[in-house]
């Protein structure tokens, strides 16, 4: 793909409709800086709520939790309007993706790109809910039950909000697995076959991220390892159907000509 937007650029002395590489790179930063203002716009936004959605995320705490500095309640603050920034963005950075490849992307993937675009803002919401509330209770009541006796138990925000983003964001992005794999299936890049090959190898690195992000029993490993799985193989299965249709066209366009 980047391989033919360079044959673009070098072709286009030859072609005066043709964008060079200059006007390339000014297209990227008008599409950055659109992404970057439906950011800020979508961060102000979220900011004049960010009480309302602290209170939703804190009502299952027995406790206030602890401000050890002024400034603490900005940051606490301002991660959540991020978090809640970066989800309404994602699908319109993918949007300016998109257009910002286009010209390089095969006529018959047009379409399909399109469609993904909302499927991906799906995902991302999916892998957040996974984590907010299968996992990141699950291991949250686990440490609780360690310090239980033993230690007074007291949650500063700043460190009570970080690990949540690391129990959540993540899985945000690990769940946009099927949405790359089709992508990638539709440029040429992947097929079920090279998938199926690197199974094991993606079972052993999904198994290490599930093992290290929980705690160290079998059904809270089982809990996170079985829907990254699931999710391979969805993505394995979708990739097979798309690169089979891709063949059956190829070969109907060949028997025409």
């Amino acid at each position: 793909m980047l391989r033919r937007l360079l044959q673009r650029s070098i072709s286009s002395t030859a072609n005066p409709n043709d964008q060079s590489a200059i006007e390339h790179l000014e297209e990227m930063r008008k599409r950055l800086i659109r992404t970057l203002i439906a950011f800020l716009v979508s961060m102000v936004a979220a900011f004049i709520y960010v009480e309302k959605i602290y209170h939703w995320l804190v009502r299952g705490m027995d406790e206030q939790l602890v401000l050890l500095g002024p400034s603490e309640v900005m940051w606490v603050y301002m991660i959540i309007a991020g978090v809640v920034a970066v989800t309404v963005t994602l699908p319109i950075a993918a949007y300016q993706i998109w257009r910002f490849v286009q010209p390089a992307l095969p006529d018959g993937t047009h379409r399909s790109a399109m469609l993904l675009i909302p499927v991906i803002s799906v995902l991302f919401i999916t892998g957040i809910c996974f984590g907010y509330f299968v996992l990141f209770p699950m291991v949250l009541q686990f440490m609780q039950r360690m310090a239980e006796g033993a230690f007074q138990t007291m949650y500063t925000a700043q460190k009570y909000f970080t690990f949540m983003i690391h129990m959540t964001v993540p899985f945000g992005f690990l769940f946009e697995m099927p949405a790359i794999v089709v992508f990638l299936t539709k440029l040429g890049i992947v097929n079920p076959h090279r998938l199926a090959k690197m199974r094991k190898s993606a079972y052993f690195l999904l198994c290490i991220v599930a093992v290290t992000i929980t705690p160290p029993d079998i059904m809270s490993d089982l809990i996170v390892i079985v829907p990254l799985f699931l999710l391979y193989e969805i993505s394995v299965s979708i990739s097979r159907f798309i690169y089979r249709k891709q063949l059956q066209l190829a070969q109907a366009e060949g028997s025409a000509t």
